[in-house]
C-alpha cells in the first residue's frame, strides 16, 4: 500500500475504506473540541496555526503570507527582520464580540489583587502596545494593590540557597537545643546559649566541608565564627523564608531556628560572639530597593506583570486547549517582562524569579482561601438563618453534645458565618502576618519560661501581631449584618498562644481541617456512582444530598461549640477558642456515622499533606 501523509488520510479525496483503516487514536489527537463533541471526524488545517498545528489561526502575516495563533507569531518575529513584518488580525474581522475582550481582561485582572481565582479565559495580545501602556483604571487598581502587597511576600529560594537550605535542616535534625536552653537550670543560660550557638555553627561549616571540600577550607581555615557571621545569618534568614511560603515543612525545627535567633540577640551572647544570627526577611521589595530602585515603579506600573504573576487555575469546564493557551500566555509575558527591564544590576533570572515569588504568593493564597470559601458558600446555600429545619438545625445547648455555648438555630448560624468569613480574610493577609509575626517574635529578647500545661514554653508579647487581628475582626464585623457574636478576645502571649509563633501555628491548620471536608463533600456524588455504595447512601440518610447536610449540620453544630479547651478560657467563643473546637471535632471524626465516606474519598488524616 502506498505511504500517505496524515494530512492526506484524512482528506476527504480518500476513499470510506482507507479512512476506516487509519488508526482512531490517531484522529483523536487531531480533533478539536467542537469535533469531538459533533462526532466529526474531518479536520481542516487551513483553520490552524501553521506552525504548532493545534491553535486556531488568530492573525495573518502578510510578507510571510502564513497564518499564525498570536503565541506563535511573537515567537517567530521575535528578532531579526521578521521583528518589522505586518499583521491582520484574522479573528476580529466581522466578530464584534472581540469589543469586549479588554472589559473580561480587566475583570480578570481585577479579581487577582486579593489572590483570588481570575483566569476567564482571557484574550491578551502580547505586542509591545501592551508592554508599553499602563493600562486602564482598573488595571491600574490592581498594580497599586501588588506593589503594595511586594513590600512582605518573600523571594523565592535560588538553587544555592536551596543547597544551604539542606545544610540548615540537617543541623537543626541533630541539634537538641530547646532540651538543653527551655530548662530549669543553676548553670549560667548565656553561657549555654553561646556553647548551643556555637555547636550549631560547627554542625554548619563541617557540613560545608562535606560538601565542598575547596570552597569548605576557604571556609574554615584559620576563621572565627565572627568572620563568617554574614553567612551564618544568609542561612538563618533562608530557612525563615522557605517556611513562610511552605508551612508544611520544618514542622519539628523551625522553632529551634527562632529560638537560636531570638537567643543570640542577648547582649551579653551578643558581646561573647561578636554576631548575632538575625537578618530581615528578605522580601521582592527590599532586593529591587537594593538592586535596583529605579525598576520598581517601572516594573510595577506595566500591566504584563498581572498576566506573568497569574495563577493557572484547573477548574471545572476548562478545556486543555484553554489551560495551554493561559500557560504561553504567562510563559510570555514573564520573557517580555525579562526582555524589557534586565540590566547590568538586574539579570533575566534574576527577574523572572521575582515574578515567580508573587505567582507563587497568588497560589497559596488561593490554595488556601479556596476551602474555607467553598464550605461558607455551603452554609449561605443550604441553611438560612430565618427558617430553621428540625432535622438539620444548627441550634447548640451548652452540656449537651460537649458544647459550652447555648445558640439557637439563628445566632449558630451567624456565629460559624463571621467565623468562616474571619479566616477567610486570615488566610488572604497570612504572609503579611508572619511577616509581623516574625518582627514581633524577633525584635526583642523580653519572653519568659512558663508552665502552660505543655511544658515549659516561652510567653512573648506580640503587639503588631495583636493589632492586626483586631482589624480583622473589624472587617469582619462590618462584612455581616448582625453584631459581632462571641468574644472578641484575641490570646497572645497567656498559656493559651504563648507567642506570635503559637498563633501562626494555629491558623496553619484552618485549611488543613477544611479541606479534607471540601473533598469529601465534593467525592459523594462520585462515591454514588457505584450501585453499591447508592443504595448504602440511600437506605442509611435518604439520598446524597440529605448525606451532605448530616455532614454540613454537624460540622457547623460541633466544630463551632466551644469546646475542646481545658476551661471556658481557653476555648468557648474566644477568637481562638474557635479554632480549639474545630480541632476537636477533628479528633472526634472516627466516630461519626459519615467516617466511611471520608475514608472513601482519600482521606488520611488531618496532617496537612498527609490528609490532603
Amino acid at each position: 500500500m502506498d505511504k500517505k501523509s496524515l494530512k492526506d488520510l484524512l482528506s476527504s479525496n480518500i476513499n470510506k475504506e482507507e479512512s476506516s483503516s487509519s488508526s482512531d487514536e490517531d484522529e483523536d489527537l487531531l480533533f478539536d473540541e467542537s469535533n469531538a463533541q459533533t462526532g466529526e471526524s474531518s479536520v481542516d488545517f487551513d483553520k490552524f496555526c501553521i506552525e504548532c498545528t493545534d491553535m486556531p489561526i488568530e492573525l495573518l502575516c502578510e510578507p510571510c503570507d502564513e497564518k499564525f495563533c498570536k503565541v506563535c507569531w511573537e515567537v517567530v518575529h521575535r528578532s531579526g527582520k521578521r521583528k518589522d513584518h505586518k499583521t491582520v488580525d484574522l479573528k476580529t474581522e466581522g466578530d464584534p464580540s472581540q469589543s469586549n475582550g479588554k472589559v473580561r481582561e480587566n475583570e480578570s485582572k481585577k479579581s487577582m489583587a486579593n489572590g483570588e481565582s481570575h483566569h476567564e479565559s482571557t484574550e491578551l495580545t502580547l505586542d509591545d502596545s501592551d508592554i508599553e501602556s499602563s493600562g486602564s483604571s482598573s488595571g491600574s487598581e490592581t498594580l497599586a494593590a501588588l506593589r503594595s502587597s511586594i513590600t512582605y511576600i518573600p523571594l523565592r529560594l535560588t538553587h544555592e540557597e536551596r543547597r544551604l537550605l539542606r545544610l540548615l535542616e540537617a543541623a537543626l535534625n541533630v541539634s537538641e537545643y530547646t532540651d538543653k536552653i527551655d530548662i530549669i537550670s543553676y548553670k549560667s543560660k548565656s553561657k549555654r546559649i553561646i556553647a548551643e550557638i556555637k555547636e550549631i555553627c560547627s554542625i554548619l561549616a563541617g557540613l560545608v566541608v562535606a560538601q565542598d571540600f575547596k570552597i569548605g577550607q576557604k571556609f574554615v581555615e584559620d576563621k572565627n565564627f565572627s568572620d563568617n557571621a554574614e553567612w551564618y545569618k544568609n542561612i538563618f534568614e533562608i530557612g525563615r523564608r522557605y517556611k513562610v511560603m511552605n508551612p508544611e515543612k520544618m514542622r519539628d525545627s523551625f522553632g529551634k531556628l527562632c529560638f537560636m535567633i531570638m537567643d543570640s540577640r542577648y547582649p551579653e551572647v551578643k558581646d561573647q560572639l561578636e554576631f548575632d544570627l538575625y537578618k530581615p526577611m528578605k522580601t521582592i521589595e527590599s532586593f529591587l530597593l537594593e538592586r535596583d530602585p529605579q525598576l520598581l515603579e517601572k516594573l510595577f506600573s506595566n500591566d504584563l506583570v498581572l498576566t506573568a504573576t497569574a495563577e493557572i487555575v484547573v477548574s471545572e469546564g476548562k478545556s486543555r486547549f484553554q489551560l495551554n493557551r493561559e500557560k504561553k500566555m504567562k510563559d510570555m509575558a514573564i520573557e517580555r517582562l525579562a526582555n524589557k527591564y534586565h540590566s547590568v544590576k538586574l539579570t533575566k533570572e534574576e527577574i523572572r524569579q521575582l515574578l515567580y515569588s508573587i505567582g507563587d504568593f497568588h497560589s497559596y493564597i488561593n490554595f488556601n482561601r479556596s476551602p474555607i470559601n467553598r464550605i461558607l458558600n455551603h452554609l449561605e446555600s443550604n441553611f438560612s438563618p430565618q427558617q430553621e429545619s428540625s432535622q438539620f438545625s444548627l441550634g447548640i445547648h451548652i452540656g449537651k453534645g460537649g458544647a459550652r455555648l447555648s445558640h439557637n438555630h439563628e445566632t449558630q448560624y451567624y456565629f460559624c458565618h463571621q467565623s468562616l468569613t474571619m479566616w477567610s480574610i486570615i488566610q488572604r493577609d497570612f504572609i503579611k502576618l508572619w511577616k509581623i509575626a516574625d518582627e514581633d517574635l524577633l525584635s526583642k529578647v523580653n519572653y519568659k519560661l512558663a508552665d502552660t500545661g505543655q511544658g515549659l514554653q516561652r510567653i512573648k508579647a506580640a503587639p503588631q501581631t495583636q493589632r492586626w487581628m483586631y482589624k480583622i475582626i473589624s472587617e469582619v464585623q462590618r462584612k455581616t449584618p448582625v453584631s459581632f457574636i462571641g468574644s472578641s478576645a484575641v490570646h497572645i502571649a497567656d498559656t493559651a498562644v504563648p507567642s506570635a509563633l503559637n498563633f501562626l501555628d494555629k491558623y496553619i491548620q484552618v485549611p488543613r481541617i477544611l479541606i479534607p471536608v471540601d473533598r469529601c463533600l465534593n467525592m459523594i456524588d462520585e462515591i454514588a456512582k457505584d450501585s453499591f455504595m447508592r443504595s448504602s447512601i440511600e437506605n442509611e440518610f435518604g439520598g446524597c444530598s440529605e448525606l451532605k447536610l448530616v455532614i454540613l449540620a454537624d460540622f457547623f453544630r460541633h466544630a463551632f461549640n466551644g469546646s475542646g479547651g481545658q476551661d471556658y478560657f481557653n476555648a468557648g467563643s474566644c477568637i481562638d477558642g474557635r479554632l480549639t473546637s474545630a480541632w476537636n471535632w477533628a479528633n472526634l471524626i472516627s466516630k461519626k456515622s459519615y467516617y466511611k465516606y471520608f475514608l472513601l474519598s482519600g482521606f488520611v488524616g488531618f496532617n496537612g499533606s498527609d490528609g490532603w
